[in-house]
């Protein structure tokens, strides 16, 4: 049975766990969740090799809300790198969702901005375990994670 990780964060203003939760018990049966709550997005790499090594999981979710200051967008560049550095060493796949704070005008368009992004990032979550063929269809459609998709260049 495959596994799915969800490494997120207290730092968050919103379950985004529970979002990405809900919509993967939504798609398809089959897997098991495994979730590992940190208190903010530099912790996440750890989080992420843990349910890897520990909980032998076949892909994770890492969600995370940096702030709109400097200093936030710095620890996410790090967390970003660190995230990677995982992916590399474990050969395994994780989903970053990261919503910044400054991406949205307000509180309400924040909350939905990170229950539209981590719902949409969990349906690529299954497609890339159980179906890949539709990412391979869906290449260079300029699909986005959140607001509405950029959509393909016109190609001569």
């Amino acid at each position: 049975m495959k596994k799915i990780g969800i490494a997120d964060t207290t730092f968050a203003r919103c379950d985004m766990g529970h979002a990405a939760i809900d919509e993967l018990k939504s798609t398809v049966t089959g897997f098991k969740i495994m979730r590992y709550t940190v208190p903010g997005i530099k912790d996440l790499p750890v989080a992420c090799k843990k349910l890897f090594e520990e909980q032998e999981c076949d892909i994770v979710i890492a969600l995370g809300m940096p702030g709109a200051m400097p200093i936030d967008k710095q620890c996410a560049h790090e967390a970003s790198m660190g995230l990677i550095s995982v992916q590399i060493l474990c050969s395994k796949h994780i989903i970053e969702v990261f919503v910044h704070e400054d991406e949205a005008k307000n509180e309400s368009e924040l909350s939905w901005l990170a229950e539209r992004r981590t719902r949409e990032h969990a349906r690529n979550v299954i497609d890339l375990l159980f179906n890949p063929q539709k990412l391979i269809k869906n290449a260079g459609k300029g699909l986005r994670q959140g607001f509405d998709d950029a959509g393909s260049l016109k190609q001569k």
